[in-house]
């Protein structure tokens, strides 16, 4: 199996052949046609297996089909660290380098203020940890209203650090009808509870 056989774009697949990779690893295989075709998605996947890839590439595939003039936040990847928020959103950027989206990263210990400047700029993908989303979400500087895609990483690690009720609060301030992604190293009971409140009819992928 090659890239060339996901249904990716060539701007996409431009990026992936710049970037020195050829195969997709085993979870990019199974995740990347499910977010293609709009499915939820629940999917465990240790980090260092791609799995940012396997969200970053559908997801910009997803807005480039449905490109438009005006930006406004499309896709929300919630992470349970700044570390992971600055990686995820490198990753957006990097595959996206052939295109024309805005991702922003927020995360705490740093200026909102300056988020904030970003965000009135217009963005379509953005990056945040629960506590400086909620932040932003509550001094009604970020619109999420015309979100189409939320994507929860390292699931698992989040419940471990008690964000569990953050994320139900974030969750009830989103769109109805939306694609759902869940990724965890672990499946405890805790992410089946989590999943099943968040997601519609997921595909499981291991």
């Amino acid at each position: 199996m090659s890239f060339n056989n996901l249904g990716l774009s060539a701007a996409l697949l431009k990026s992936i052949h710049e970037k020195g990779y050829s195969k997709p690893s085993e979870i990019q295989e199974q995740a990347i046609p499910e977010i293609l075709k709009g499915n939820d998605i629940l999917a465990g996947a240790q980090t260092g297996t791609g799995k940012t890839a396997a969200f970053a590439l559908p997801l910009l595939n997803r807005l480039q089909n449905a490109e438009s003039k005006r930006r406004r936040v499309r896709v929300l990847v919630l992470v349970p660290t700044r570390e992971l928020a600055s990686q995820v959103g490198e990753s957006f950027r990097d595959y996206g380098s052939n295109l024309r989206f805005k991702t922003s990263t927020l995360y705490g210990g740093v200026s909102i203020n300056t988020q904030i400047d970003k965000l009135k700029k217009g963005v379509d993908i953005v990056v945040a940890t629960p506590g400086r989303l909620l932040d932003h979400l509550n001094q009604k500087t970020l619109n999420l209203s015309e979100l189409e895609t939320f994507v929860l990483d390292e699931a698992d690690r989040m419940l471990d650090m008690g964000f569990y009720d953050d994320i139900m609060l974030i969750a009830k301030q989103l769109p109805k009808n939306r694609q759902n992604l869940l990724f965890s190293a672990t499946m405890p009971p805790k992410i089946g509870k989590l999943a099943n409140t968040l997601l519609k009819d997921p595909k499981s992928i291991s």
